[in-house]
């Protein structure tokens, strides 16, 4: 399940680690210098040296060079598969979520769940073949940043079954910038129903936002029982802390015998 290995700055992989995920907001490109260096964000992943990597608020447009079409450069660059959840058109292109994976994928969902008169909201599922009678069902979520908009959008995900396992097979995992820093309707929903990943607190709080200097933590990963957490951190490389004003969090995870 492992790629090529990561440089000097790849967190220590468990050695019973099955797999590894990771989500992170990678706000366009842009880091907190300002600057538009989706190469910075692809450096950042290798870093990381995912199996399944959920990406927020990326930007993909055909244009003349291969850098405007931010989904397709990472991809290559890893060489990784990967799909993109639009939520709207920005610049002339595809802006949203996108899901990598080494894994091949099986089926392809977005969920539209806009407010409106608020931001275009999206969930991405993605069905993986982890292994030969394995499915993995990943959702990966950009939520809104009002409280009663995170609640409709709470209620949208439970009740309109898009988190429905499909057949009831497959184990879950609800990942990505969820605009809560603290308890909320998101949060208390999705802990009634699936597992929490504890990020290891930094400064005596566990803080992805913004990178530099993290003072809250957005970004969160939720799964199905049938998983084990073996290790799980956030991601402070030198380019990790400029790349983007979000930090990337990644869970190893060890699949339960069926």
């Amino acid at each position: 399940m492992r790629g090529k290995p990561g440089s000097e700055h790849a967190p220590a992989r468990d050695p019973m680690h099955l797999l590894r995920v990771a989500t992170y907001n990678i706000h366009k490109g842009r880091g907190l210098d300002r600057r538009v260096r989706i190469g910075r964000i692809t450096e950042v992943l290798r870093e990381i040296d995912g199996d399944i990597i959920a990406l927020q608020e990326v930007l993909s447009i055909e244009g003349k060079k291969p850098e405007d079409h931010q989904a397709l450069f990472v991809a290559r660059e890893l060489g990784f598969d990967y799909r993109i959840g639009e939520t709207r058109r920005l610049y002339g292109g595809a802006y949203g979520n996108v899901t990598l994976s080494r894994f091949p994928f099986i089926h392809t969902y977005s969920y539209d769940i806009t407010q409106l008169g608020r931001e275009g909201r999206g969930c991405l599922r993605t069905d993986l073949q982890i292994a030969s009678n394995r499915v993995l069902q990943v959702y990966n979520l950009h939520l809104g940043t009002s409280y009663r908009e995170r609640g409709y959008q709470a209620r949208k995900l439970f009740d309109s079954g898009i988190l429905k396992p499909k057949g009831g097979r497959g184990l879950r995992i609800i990942l990505g910038d969820f605009n809560e820093w603290i308890s909320g309707p998101t949060s208390r929903l999705l802990k009634d129903h699936f597992k929490s990943a504890p990020v290891r607190p930094l400064f005596g709080r566990s803080r992805t936002y913004p990178g530099l200097l993290p003072l809250v933590h957005l970004d969160h990963i939720y799964f199905d029982e049938g998983m084990d957490v073996v290790k799980v951190m956030v991601h402070r490389s030198r380019k990790a802390l400029v790349a983007s004003d979000h930090l990337p969090i990644i869970v190893d995870f060890r699949l339960q015998s069926q």
